[in-house]
């Protein structure tokens, strides 16, 4: 499939767009570093588009005392892929991530 020819305005306006995005989610990880956040809002938020795409993996891993290693392990035990974003995320895999993050 052959990618859709844009005009330089169109290149420009969608570049702009994913650094709005990419501003957005820089913002909302050192919000849940710095505790402003938590992240049952952020899952609340699971609609708007700078959130939607976001790997769980990043988001778990913005969390104060949490690095890649303990993030996987967390997943793992929640039944979530590594790949998994924001918005595939089931009732019960949300849940079990809340639960497991309370504890």
């Amino acid at each position: 499939m052959a990618l859709p020819q844009l005009s330089s305005e169109q290149r420009q306006k969608n570049l702009e767009l994913a650094a709005q995005i990419r501003q957005a989610r820089a913002k909302i990880r050192a919000d849940l570093k710095s505790g402003k956040l938590a992240l049952a809002d952020v899952l609340k938020r699971c609609d708007e588009p700078a959130i939607k795409r976001m790997k769980v993996s990043s988001l778990i891993e913005a969390l104060p005392g949490y690095g890649k290693a303990r993030a996987e392990k967390l997943m793992a035990e929640a039944d979530i892929s590594m790949t998994r974003r924001i918005q595939g995320l089931g009732v019960r895999q949300r849940e079990a991530l809340l639960k497991a993050l309370a504890k």
